[in-house]
């Protein structure tokens, strides 16, 4: 009976030998998975709308063949907007050759794709409310004496499609960055900064690249006269003081004069449309070089007289 007892376990040893070490082979194959689609497909839903069958030839261990082949799970892939093409209705199409680049995501490591079986997999996305809507920055920024931004922070992308009730919808004019903060600052910045989402809506981006250009600066100041423009005949227009301040911010080194070329004045056409009469003056002619700029006073007094005929 021993003896029966040390073959049997001898033969059971032998075989579990054999099958593991046979598992371990390369083996080619057919699978098939369960794939539901996420993609960001503008004005669709995130998620496809139920799981498609992908069918494929794989070359993979006898031991992931038999596990890809009982696996009865869902697999959620993410695939770029741009590979799913409208088919008409809410379907969209992914052809063999796009969806090979999923291969990893969709049978996992250690399994090499060798043919689908399909040419082409149809998913279906429904439709859903939306609208597009701009970004804007949230930060605070400080900078060392003679430096400051060249101009405001650069976002990429600018703006997002935001997903949700018309009711909802209607509330947001703007998606805005997580706060950011900047001390001292003698070079330019750059990072990436997530979106605070809007409650009860989902929105096509989470993060946003953003970048902040500083440059060091040299101040101009010089008085200037401060024309009037478009005042119609038989009209005299006047705008009090008739001269100002002007203060300029040049990159450094200064690259030239601003006063050279810089012309200020007050347009008849914003008098004759405003309440108060009192005008903000505009610039024209102002060189690329000059980062920022001003005028003290920044308002002006303007008067009218219509001439005697």
């Amino acid at each position: 009976m021993k003896r029966w007892t040390q073959f049997i376990l001898c033969l059971l040893l032998s075989a579990s030998i054999w099958l593991v070490h046979n598992l371990s082979q390369e083996y080619a194959g057919v699978v098939y998975m369960s794939v539901v689609a996420h993609s960001g497909i503008k004005g669709r839903a995130e998620t496809a709308r139920e799981a498609v069958t992908v069918s494929a030839r794989c070359s993979a261990t006898g031991f992931r063949l038999l596990r890809l082949k009982h696996d009865g799970r869902d697999i959620t892939v993410d695939i770029h907007a741009e590979d799913l093409v409208w088919s008409g209705d809410d379907r969209y199409v992914v052809s063999a050759a796009e969806m090979a680049k999923y291969a990893s995501d969709i049978f996992g490591e250690g399994v090499t794709l060798l043919t689908f079986l399909n040419q082409n997999y149809t998913f279906e996305f429904a439709p859903e409310n939306c609208r597009t809507v701009p970004v804007k920055a949230v930060y605070s920024a400080s900078f060392k004496p003679q430096y400051m931004a060249a101009g405001p922070m650069q976002l990429r992308p600018d703006s997002v499609t935001v997903y949700g009730d018309d009711s909802r919808l209607a509330t947001i004019d703007a998606v805005l960055t997580k706060s950011l903060s900047f001390n001292d600052l003698t070079k330019s910045a750059s990072g990436v900064v997530k979106l605070v989402q809007p409650q009860g809506l989902r929105i096509s981006e989470k993060e946003v690249t953003w970048s902040l250009d500083v440059a060091r600066f040299v101040e101009i100041r010089s008085d200037v006269k401060v024309e009037v423009r478009n005042v119609p005949p038989g009209v005299t227009f006047s705008a009090y003081p008739s001269t100002a301040l002007a203060v300029f911010r040049c990159q450094f080194p200064s690259k030239g004069n601003p006063l050279e070329t810089t012309r200020f004045y007050v347009d008849y056409r914003d008098f004759a449309s405003s309440v108060s009469g009192r005008c903000v003056a505009h610039c024209e002619n102002l060189p690329q070089y000059v980062i920022d700029w001003r005028l003290e006073p920044e308002v002006f007094d303007c008067m009218v007289r219509e001439d005697a005929q």
